[in-house]
């Protein structure tokens, strides 16, 4: 009896024993298996890289900082220190067409997608110029977009505040959603024939009062009516009434 006792206490104390070393074995198996999600693949510091077409420098691109997931589902490239980007006009060996700059950048390279966020500047060298805190560009379709409010000028110096946009990568075909505020310039000679005055003018009340302020004040004059006699302002003269 005392045999069959001690018997079964060692079996089942070996079977407590195989499922606790088992469940320990397959823990461990969970804990080390890796997570490809956030399995960085590329890391780089003080990246600048250069491309040429045709033996003609094309763009240069820069950054303090590059950490690639490629692993991903939607694989993508960080920039967390920003982006800066300096294309060249084609006709010419080194005269610059577009400068970009960005506090962050992130690239989805299935989607061909860029994502420019953080002060964002992009300047072209006509002069238009765009600032904004959010840039996408499409480089399948060469279209960029933002969803928040930007700032646009333009060659001639006229600018507008968007509360979102759409635009080819040349910034020539603009459609906005919706015109929160615009100011232009006009430019007026001055006294001295070799120099002009540019002045701003914003399209909003309060400017369009002050506009109105500074236009001379003439004298209002008498008006006559069929049979009553109307006076709007005293003016000198010997006969002050009508």
């Amino acid at each position: 009896m005392l045999r069959s006792i001690q018997r079964y206490a060692q079996v089942a104390l070996l079977i407590v024993g195989s499922a606790i070393l088992l469940y320990s074995c397959d823990k461990e198996s969970v804990a080390e298996e890796p997570n490809d999600e956030a399995l960085m693949t590329e890391y780089s510091e003080h990246l600048t890289m250069t491309n040429t077409e045709n033996g003609r420098k094309s763009y240069v691109f820069s950054a303090p900082l590059v950490e690639g997931y490629s692993l991903a589902k939607e694989p993508y490239q960080e920039f967390r220190k920003g982006v800066d980007i300096v294309t060249y006009q084609k006709d010419s060996t080194g005269a610059v067409d577009v400068t970009l700059t960005a506090n962050y950048a992130i690239h989805y390279g299935n989607r061909k997608l860029w994502e420019a966020k953080g002060n964002v500047v992009v300047k072209k060298s006509n002069g238009q110029e765009l600032y904004t805190q959010q840039l996408f560009w499409n480089e399948k379709t060469r279209r960029i977009w933002s969803n928040v409010d930007s700032k646009i000028v333009e060659e001639s110096g006229n600018s507008y505040i968007v509360e979102g946009f759409e635009s080819d990568d040349q910034l020539k075909d603009w459609k906005f959603r919706r015109i929160k505020g615009r100011m232009w310039v006009n430019i007026e000679p001055t006294r001295d024939a070799d120099s002009t005055s540019v002045k701003p003018v914003a399209d909003n009340v309060s400017a369009a009062k002050e506009a109105v302020s500074e236009q001379p004040v003439k004298p209002a004059r008498p008006i006559r009516g069929n049979d009553r006699k109307i006076q709007l302002t005293p003016v000198e003269s010997n006969d002050r009434s009508l």
